[in-house]
């Protein structure tokens, strides 16, 4: 399998490097926090991340959460030496728990159960336990130039969809993500709606509904002059929700 390493100590990196190569697996990339995690993970694609938990810029616990929107999105392992974080880590729906220092054996255990399952196989099983559980991340992740962006959900104005991508208008300008419009209006239906087939709405942002011409309807959005087309087929049940403000 191939695999990622993201951990800031280097030595544990050499010792995790070795002993995953001696067990016939590929370690693709490695990762000092968990921003630069979610931008190697994006762009190698590993099978399984060895996640460790505390780490500068951004813990292994947030990363986790972020890598579970990616698809396909990799089975994570995390790697500590604190053992209180074992049912935050279950919690979050880690393939495995290992502490350091961590002995060959264990590693390999886990490494071998995660083998039996495919990648795609890992990717429906975490996808589908999310769409169980709603859980509702707090930012955004977005891949820019400028390297990994985190967004907050509460500086989000709208989701508009433009083929296979989805632009995300916030405070601060807009970003592109590899996300659907389905899976973002499920994780988040107490925040935005659906206006229009491309576009969710965040109700905090909501301003207004006007007519335009011809029984054609638009919503204002607070802080922004640009307006968003409203679909007659999602003309009704935005007038309901709007009513409940």
């Amino acid at each position: 399998m191939d695999i990622l390493i993201c951990d800031d100590e280097p030595l544990a990196v050499e010792r995790l490097s070795r002993m995953v190569t001696q067990l016939g697996h590929q370690v693709v990339a490695t990762a000092q926090h968990g921003i630069e995690a979610i931008d190697y993970v994006q762009q190698y694609e590993p099978d399984v991340v060895l996640l460790d938990i505390k780490m500068p810029e951004m813990d292994g616990l947030i990363c986790a959460q972020h890598l579970s929107a990616l698809n396909p999105m990799p089975a994570v392992v995390f790697c500590t030496a604190y053992d209180e974080h074992a049912l935050t880590a279950i919690q979050s729906q880690a393939k495995g728990y290992l502490l350091k220092p961590i002995a060959k054996a264990e590693l390999q255990e886990v490494l071998d159960n995660l083998t039996k399952l495919t990648q795609a196989q890992v990717s429906q099983l975490e996808q589908k336990e999310n769409m169980e559980k709603q859980a509702q991340r707090q930012q955004i992740a977005a891949k820019t130039y400028r390297g990994i962006e985190l967004i907050p959900i509460e500086n989000i104005y709208y989701f508009l969809a433009d083929q296979k991508y989805v632009t995300v208008r916030h405070k601060n300008g807009s970003v592109l993500i590899d996300e659907t419009l389905k899976d973002l209006e499920q994780e988040f239906a107490n925040k935005f709606i659906r206006i229009h087939r491309n576009a969710l709405i965040s109700l905090d942002y909501l301003d207004g509904l006007e007519l335009v011409a011809s029984g054609q309807y638009q919503v204002r959005c607070r802080e922004l002059e640009e307006k968003l087309a409203v679909s007659r087929r999602h003309l009704p049940m935005l007038r309901e929700r709007m009513q409940n403000f």
